[in-house]
């Protein structure tokens, strides 16, 4: 028998259709779960938590029904604080499918955080697994109306006279809410993204013509799934393509991420600099500089060298691995160029929480300009504003289906960042060059990259630091890759008339040390801080009394050695 060949034209109207139907998560779950029934949706690495798309279905339309029966409707926000799951994604379609709306927690999240967070979106049920429930305080026990145990679904809390099933539920419309993202919780005036169906919807479509994927490849899940990242354009966009997405019981040290490789084999990661640079500069480089045949290879014969590394990574993935995303943050370019060399399947993409994420993005089977984030993703407008002509920078600004609803309850830093005409002003300074790609700069703002690619306001840091006792004021920078709190006390905490005395090193060390413990026991894992040095004269200020940053860039306190 002659071998029937598929029409490319079939499948393009097949994904053309997918893209048209699939407008919210109501319908992308509808569409996945009759589509793909009988195929494996989530599962852990080593087994347990495992749904196949039908019985995905079952599970998230029984938990539906019971959070109906407790009065949770439409518009109710459900808050989600776990490590990676399969159930993780069960009690996030069962909010948003119905016309709930997701409060995605970090895992990271301080007690403080996770406080502000469920007071400040007013969520009435928490999936919360029982790693996180030290977090919770008494008095969000008391407002929640559930807390369901996310590992078995079996109820912490219930309030019983508000069992009057009259949870109304309804198919959600493109612009109707899904999920509220915060991306800080430090502090009571918690900046929460509002992201709607159409926005994570369009966003499934970009990753799509980003990276096609199909029912046939295998998602490894490493990141943080209530990050904006992870859960568009693995956790969601696995399910978009009917794949099955394998997520990790224990936190990605190289050992248990390269013995999870090697066991799925994966074809899809989406993942941070810090990881590859990792692999790279521990292991790579080392093994190179330590052989003498490698080192000399790597001097005489380059391009040989480097192909076989890029086949020895690809193997050490699992060996099957076509897509190593890489977001979040800027990638080293030396590694960057080593990268390219070895040709690794790797490509970088740009984005924000604000965004759904997707903004930028290199394909991997295009040719890579090294420092570019490149083109705008598939829909999304893309433009520098207020460009500098001597050097060609601007701000990056998106507007698109993409581009967030805006903050909740913040409509004064809503209309900072969106303006009339739909455009989200990034505070990302960038170049574009003569094809359309787009370099990264800096931040317009002060706001610090994590390692991992998360944004940490010194801002909220700072407020905790100067609501301690005998703090006047204090400023949190980056130095060295590690957050250093520059503090001024109070006069009559430290008498600098003393500085030489044994004591007053002392009762300064104790000091610093009582501010540092109480920082990091109240922020979250991204913002600890490293260091703090004392000040003795106050922060020089602008007239408005703002602190200026700029000049304590390289400031290593004024207290003097011992």
């Amino acid at each position: 028998m002659a071998k029937t060949i598929k029409s490319p034209y079939k499948a393009w109207r097949k994904y053309r259709y997918r893209e048209q139907t699939c407008t919210t998560l109501h319908k992308v779950f509808d569409y996945a779960t009759a589509k793909y029934s009988k195929k494996l949706a989530y599962q852990y690495v080593d087994g347990g938590q495992k749904y196949t798309y039908e019985q995905f279905r079952l599970k998230v339309n029984q938990l539906s029904l019971r959070m109906t029966r407790f009065g949770i409707k439409h518009g109710d926000r459900v808050a989600i604080m776990s490590q990676n799951m399969p159930n993780w994604v069960v009690a996030f379609f069962s909010a948003t499918a119905f016309g709930r709306v997701a409060v995605p927690i970090l895992p990271d999240s301080s007690e403080v955080e996770l406080t502000n967070i469920l007071n400040h979106s007013e969520s009435k049920v928490l999936f919360i697994s029982q790693r996180m429930m030290p977090k919770l305080s008494e008095e969000c026990r008391q407002k929640l109306t559930l807390i369901i145990d996310i590992e078995t679904f079996e109820f912490i809390k219930k309030n019983k006279e508000d069992f009057r099933c009259n949870g109304w539920v309804k198919d959600p419309q493109p612009d109707d809410m899904a999920c509220i993202i915060y991306t800080s919780g430090t502090t009571g005036n918690a900046k929460g993204v509002m992201l709607s169906h159409r926005n994570l919807s369009s966003n499934l479509a970009a990753a799509f013509k980003a990276k096609p994927a199909f029912k046939t490849d295998r998602f490894l899940s490493i990141l943080p799934a209530a990050h904006a990242y992870e859960m568009s354009v693995s956790t969601l966009y696995s399910f978009y393509v009917g794949a099955t997405c394998y997520t990790l019981q224990k936190p990605p040290t190289p050992t248990i991420l390269l013995a999870a490789m090697k066991k799925v084999r994966p074809t899809i990661v989406c993942s941070v600099p810090l990881i590859i640079e990792k692999v790279i500069k521990n292991s790579v480089w080392p093994t190179i500089q330590k052989s003498r045949v490698l080192s000399w290879a790597d001097k005489h014969i380059p391009h040989t060298l480097h192909w076989f590394i890029g086949k020895r990574i690809v193997k050490t993935f699992g060996g099957k691995l076509q897509f190593f995303g890489i977001g979040g943050a800027k990638l080293d370019p030396v590694v960057e160029k080593f990268l390219i060399d070895c040709k690794f399947p790797y490509a970088v993409g740009y984005g924000l929480t604000e965004t759904a994420p997707l903004v930028c993005n290199v394909m991997v089977n295009k040719r890579k300009h090294l420092g570019s984030i490149g083109p705008a993703s598939y829909k999304v407008e893309v433009r520098l504003d207020n460009v500098n002509p001597a050097t060609g920078e601007g701000e990056i600004v998106v507007r698109g289906d993409n581009v967030m609803l805006g903050y909740y309850k913040d409509p004064e830093r809503t209309l900072q960042v969106l303006d009339d005409e739909g455009w989200f002003h990034t505070n990302d300074v960038a170049t574009v060059d003569d094809h359309g790609l787009y370099y990264i700069k800096g931040r317009l703002n002060n706001t610090i990259l994590g390692p991992s690619g998360e944004n940490i306001y010194p801002e909220e840091i700072e407020q905790v630091i100067n609501n301690i006792e005998g703090v006047e004021e204090s400023l949190v920078m980056e130095r060295d890759g590690k957050l250093v709190a520059l503090v001024k006390f109070q006069d009559n905490a430290i008498n600098w008339n003393q500085a030489t005395e044994d004591k007053w090193f002392e009762e300064l060390e104790a000091r610093k040390k009582a501010v540092l413990d109480w920082v990091n026991k109240t922020v979250g894992k991204n913002s600890k801080i490293g260091e703090v040095d004392a000040m003795k004269e106050p922060f020089e200020k602008t007239a408005t009394q703002k602190i200026r940053r700029f000049k304590y860039k390289d400031s290593k306190g004024d207290e003097p050695e011992k």
